[in-house]
């Protein structure tokens, strides 16, 4: 979050709801901060120190105090462990855009859903102005209602668009992921019996569609069975983003409703459009759904289409180690997804329980030397004869001679297969140790995953998600992504969830687990993550090595100082660097 603001006002403390009249300075502090990622005040300004559990909001009073913004539930850390952890303050709201928020005075009408038969047994479907969804549920005895809280999801009574008047769109963007089709689905079945809209359209092709192809009516017929299909049937591409033509043609063919289905490239690709749709005022609500079936997105709890990934993977685990334990000296390999982050190949390990050993991008690993991979599979092979490997495909990719720069049309770097180098590198060693051959398979089934439609878990949750993103369309929300954060829907502001990836925290139990499963080498030193470190190694290393997890380490300073969001330095003890901030405010 780049600023803060409190542009809507209410007659609850802690929520801002569109409103015509100004704000009464007479209104007293309010116990909630209410933060947007886009509506920026001059005044007020949101900086990360150097511990970066701990932000600062600076008032226009020059008065200072201290937010504690857990952001435990990306990374995996919970609240008391995490780096300042000592420090409090009061709770955070970080709202989200509104429409109102640059068309004052939008006129609302009474939602369809209070006539609709599913909702006519009660109000309680409702969700009320002031529904937060916390970010933290795990907290401190001493700290409780802290760390950041989002805007609950759902259907609000009044809506900001007339069913006649919507004109919606939906696009794909990036590469496959189970339940695409399922949302598109669901977008369409709620718009149509939840809201009764009859304009529903389909972008073909990602991005570059919005210009460059002719659009697809979408209705119930069309999108009937869809889900029981993988792939898009819209189609998809990476790259094509052009925000200046893509904004032209949803003006240009009367779209007022925009939902976009895709990774961390493509949601910041939706901002960039609702950025444009707000600076020429229009009408136009603007909703990205985060997909990854590499489980990488932040804040959210988990992606749509990873819980398939696992389940299908078991399929790969299976075969590879039938293959190992029919033959002598038998090794399945298994490559699984996962280019920053390995939750497909942690999650399908546990799950299989027939895995030996699991590499993934979060641990770098080494092959000789005491504690090495080939020592372990050196003694896996003497105790059992075979075992199972599950790599993540971005795991170990510093070790091999070359790597390339070049990159995919996401913007993505391209990978080395680890697969096809590990396996070399573990036949070449047994050749030249032991004198024997290794009867090792190796098993990609990357795409097959990626192509089939989502299981049953995944498509209740596709529908939540495509249910909970046109309500707040409707209800005149925009420049939001959508998401369950504590098992609850939420809107949440779009650069919260690409501001980092979701990485596994190989300090968290969930990582234990897998070691006490498979009782491979840990890889690294424990000693580097515990408390026996001195404050400001630790520090680096939880930076560098756990993922850079909450920003960029400054390469220029010695003194190891972050970079806050608003351009001014905060070096390792926590103290704004004066000069830079200065710098900063003089250009301003």
């Amino acid at each position: 979050m780049a600023c803060i603001s409190s542009l809507r006002s209410s007659h609850h403390p802690a929520i801002a709801e569109a409103s015509c009249q100004p704000r009464n300075p007479s209104q007293g502090a309010q116990p909630f901060s209410s933060l947007s990622a886009y509506s920026c005040s001059p005044q007020l300004h949101l900086r990360i120190a150097s511990t970066p559990s701990q932000t600062r909001l600076l008032g226009a009073k020059n008065k200072q105090f201290t937010v504690y913004a857990s952001t435990h539930a990306s990374i995996g850390v919970h609240p008391g462990t995490e780096p300042g952890a000592g420090i409090h303050g009061p709770p955070v709201f970080e709202d989200v855009p509104h429409l109102t928020d640059y068309l004052p005075c939008l006129p609302t009408y009474p939602s369809p859903l209070i006539h609709n038969p599913a909702y006519t047994t009660g109000r309680h479907y409702f969700v009320g102005p002031d529904d937060v969804v916390a970010r933290n549920v795990v907290t401190s005895l001493k700290s409780p209602g802290e760390g950041s809280h989002f805007r609950r999801a759902g259907p609000r009574e009044k809506v900001y668009f007339k069913s006649e008047d919507v004109r919606a769109c939906i696009v794909t963007c990036g590469g496959l992921c189970p339940g695409l089709n399922t949302v598109i689905r669901e977008i369409v079945c709620g718009l149509w019996n939840q809201y009764e809209v009859r304009d529903i359209i389909g972008i073909e092709g990602g991005y570059r569609g919005f210009y460059s192809r002719n659009t697809v009516p979408l209705n119930l017929k069309v999108v009937n069975d869809i889900h029981k299909r993988g792939g898009t049937i819209l189609g998809t591409s990476r790259g094509g983003h052009d925000t200046t033509k893509i904004v032209n043609s949803i003006e240009d063919r009367g779209i007022n409703q925009v939902y976009i289905i895709g990774g961390d490239g493509t949601q910041k690709g939706a901002a960039a459009i609702f950025e444009e749709v707000k600076r020429r005022r229009l009408k136009v609500s603007v909703v990205g759904i985060p997909k990854t079936i590499d489980n990488d997105i932040a804040v959210i709890d988990r992606s749509f289409g990873f819980d398939t990934a696992v389940e299908e993977a078991q399929r790969a685990i299976n075969a590879a180690h039938t293959e190992a334990e029919s033959v002598h000296n038998g090794i399945g390999l298994v490559k699984l997804m996962g280019r920053y982050s390995g939750y497909i190949a942690m999650y399908a390990t546990l799950a299989s329980r027939d895995v030996d050993l699991c590499l993934i991008p979060e641990v770098p690993f080494h092959l000789e030397g005491e504690g090495g991979l080939y020592e372990f599979v050196d003694k896996r092979l003497r105790e059992n004869g075979h075992m199972v490997i599950v790599v993540a495909e971005g795991a170990g990719q510093e070790l091999m001679e070359t790597s390339t720069q070049a990159r995919d049309a996401s913007g993505n770097q391209l990978l080395r297969d680890i697969g096809l180098w590990l396996s070399q590198k573990l036949k070449d060693h047994y050749s030249k140790t032991k004198n024997e051959s290794l009867n090792l398979k190796y098993i990609d089934p990357t795409y097959m995953i990626r192509a089939i439609p989502s299981n049953a878990s995944d498509n209740v949750y596709c529908t939540l998600l495509a249910q909970s993103g046109l309500h707040g369309a409707m209800a005149g929300y925009t420049g939001f992504t959508i998401g369950p954060v504590n098992g609850r829907h939420a809107f949440i502001p779009i650069s919260r969830v690409t501001e980092r990836p979701n990485r596994v925290n190989i300090a968290d139990r969930m990582w234990a687990r897998l070691l006490s499963s498979t009782n491979q080498p840990a890889f690294i030193n424990a000693d580097k993550i515990n408390n026996k470190e001195p404050k400001e190694e630790k520090q680096v290393l939880v930076l560098n090595k756990l993922s850079d997890i909450f920003t960029n380490l400054d390469s220029n300073s010695s003194n190891g100082s972050l970079w806050s969001m608003d351009g001014a330095a905060t070096d390792s003890t926590g103290k704004a660097n004066v000069n830079t901030t200065k710098e900063n405010e003089s250009s301003q």
